[in-house]
């Protein structure tokens, strides 16, 4: 069975940037609802109970067709929430270090042209998705943005820096802003965790 991780913080950890009604929310319904959803949808089949999330989202074609659009959704969710928690602190750097900044700069130009690229990207999804950095097939990082819950490892990529743009994410502090939620989240972005899920994904 699929658990609710806990989060690394309190609720409010992240205030002024994330307020803690939000977290509340957004962790104790939203993302809870996604893992209770997951279990009854795998609860007829117990050969994939004990699959990893990953090998779940990985191979969907594999899931049986009565239950992959829940799988998709609801599997999905679960990874989404559960990277977006950990890559978030409220001890952020401004900058990622090491490996990854070098990466960035080779392979995006510049981590302010990286920033910019993704924060237009993040504001130009249309209704409710994710915006990601991710580590290819070819171990180069890629930049784009998702719908719904759809995980980029159902695309064989591994994502290591994700933001939620659901509105349920930002709607009670920041309304109809999302400019304003996508410039906050730079500001509480955990570059050492965002570091380490690069190396992992590229072996460096």
């Amino acid at each position: 069975m699929h658990t609710l991780p806990k989060l690394p913080y309190s609720l409010d950890a992240l205030e002024p940037h994330m307020d803690a009604k939000t977290m509340e929310i957004h962790h104790g319904k939203h993302h809870a609802g996604y893992v209770t959803k997951l279990n009854t949808a795998l609860k007829k089949y117990p050969d994939l109970q004990d699959k990893k999330l990953k090998d779940l989202l990985s191979n969907l074609n594999a899931i049986p067709k009565e239950i992959r659009t829940a799988v998709r959704n609801n599997g999905g969710g679960h990874a989404n929430h559960s990277l977006f928690w950990n890559i978030l602190s409220a001890d952020s750097g401004e900058q990622p270090g090491g490996k990854l900044a070098q990466a960035i700069k080779n392979e995006l130009m510049s981590f302010e042209e990286f920033k910019k690229q993704f924060s237009n990207l993040a504001g130009a999804r249309f209704g409710s998705g994710w915006m990601w950095l991710v580590v290819d097939k070819e171990k180069r990082l890629k930049l784009y943005s998702t719908a719904n819950q759809d995980s980029p490892l159902s695309g064989g990529h591994v994502p290591i820096l994700g933001l939620d743009v659901w509105e349920h994410a930002y709607y009670l502090k920041y309304q109809n802003k999302r400019p304003d939620y996508i410039a906050a989240f730079w500001k509480i972005v955990n570059w050492s965790e965002v570091e380490k899920k690069y190396e992992k994904a590229t072996n460096k």
